[in-house]
């Protein structure tokens, strides 16, 4: 297995720079940090070209999800998420929307872009956990990923919550007590 590049805390103190939303109306994820131009997508050279291909300036994109948590600047469009969810959460988020990935802050996504392997754009193209949702915590995705840029901690929704301001601190009996 391939170390996770990925900090264990990296929600903990930070304040997502944007979010990605579902079409359904409901659900999102939020996207961590600046980025990170030393992850395996700027020293990969088929990526690189496949920047230099498209006339796109090739930037830090941050780490996007939370309890399913994707470092798109570590992200190399290998697919291997996707061969191995069972729930399709990810999908190739140039094949719903074809924009230059600095550019998904903001947006929606009905979640109607590709979602097998193969079926990228090309290299630019990222995992976007659009259904972050509905993962099911099996950490097939993050195990198989080649270059470690997947986290799945499910303890993460917290962060998720305190971020999105809708958290609630529940007492040892289970019922919401105080907000965080």
């Amino acid at each position: 297995m391939v170390d996770l590049v990925i900090p264990e805390d990296f929600c903990h103190n930070e304040k997502p720079v944007g979010k990605t939303s579902h079409g359904d109306g409901t659900n999102f994820h939020w996207i961590w940090g600046k980025g990170n131009s030393e992850g395996a997508a700027f020293s990969n050279e088929d990526v690189k070209a496949a920047y230099e291909a498209r006339g796109e300036e090739q930037v830090p994109l941050g780490i996007h999800g939370t309890t399913v948590a994707v470092d798109w600047d570590s992200c190399i469009a290998a697919g291997s998420c996707m061969s191995v969810c069972p729930v399709q959460t990810f999908q190739w988020y140039r094949t719903e929307q074809d924009i230059p990935a600095k550019d998904v802050i903001g947006k929606v996504f009905a979640g109607t872009g590709k979602t097998e392997q193969n079926e990228r754009l090309d290299l630019t193209d990222k995992s976007q956990p659009i259904r972050e949702h509905d993962c099911t915590i099996c950490m097939a995705c993050q195990e198989i990923c080649p270059t470690g840029a997947i986290r799945i901690e499910q303890a993460n929704l917290e962060w998720h919550e305190k971020a999105a301001g809708t958290f609630v601190k529940m007492t040892g009996s289970g019922n919401p007590h105080a907000h965080d």
